[in-house]
């Protein structure tokens, strides 16, 4: 009988280390699987954090980008309006024509010097009072020499040019050079 007890236990015990590693492995499961939802979420967040963070500084880029183009078209608008004497350059089919303003110049206070691809204006402006007669509020006009150098877009046929000095506006025509033209026969 002892024997039989013995064997009835050791069942038992087997039984019961079954039913243990049963529930162990179960649990085991289930705490795997809570980690890798756990892992996923925080992937999910990481993610998720990553990319608000990236779409933040992406629009703040942008943002300085679009504020740099503007800063730099403002400087661009300014520094141009600043040269003087103010100019127009017009392009026809046939000619290019410059057009600069000198109030206050007289004709033979202007020298325009060309090449085929540039035009170089020098105006003498005339102190209209001696400094020491004066006392100035405000000097915004100009006086002593102001030269504009203006590159052209096209090449011209220097010895053609026209210029005529009406109403304070130079304006100078400047017929181009027109390149050989050659037929190309398509094969």
């Amino acid at each position: 009988m002892v024997e039989k007890e013995i064997k009835e236990k050791k069942e038992d015990v087997e039984k019961k280390v079954e039913e243990v590693k049963e529930t162990v492995a179960e649990k085991k499961e289930a705490i795997e699987e809570t980690a890798v939802e756990k892992q996923e979420d925080a992937q999910e967040v990481t993610s998720s954090g990553r990319s608000q963070a990236e779409k933040v500084l992406n629009d703040i880029f942008n943002s300085f980008k679009s504020t740099q183009e503007d800063v730099s078209k403002a400087i661009s608008d300014y520094t141009m309006s600043m040269e003087k004497p103010l100019a127009d350059v017009i392009e026809t089919d046939d000619e290019i024509i410059v057009k600069i303003d000198l109030p206050g110049v007289k004709k033979e206070d202007v020298d325009v010097r060309l090449t085929e691809d540039s035009v170089e204006i020098i105006a003498a402006f005339e102190e209209e009072y001696d400094e020491e007669d004066v006392n100035y509020i405000r000097r915004e006009r100009n006086y002593g020499e102001s030269q504009r150098f203006i590159q052209l877009p096209a090449k011209v046929k220097v010895k053609d040019a026209v210029a005529k000095f009406e109403d304070s506006v130079l304006t100078i025509n400047l017929p181009k050079l027109e390149g050989e033209k050659f037929k190309v026969s398509i094969k």
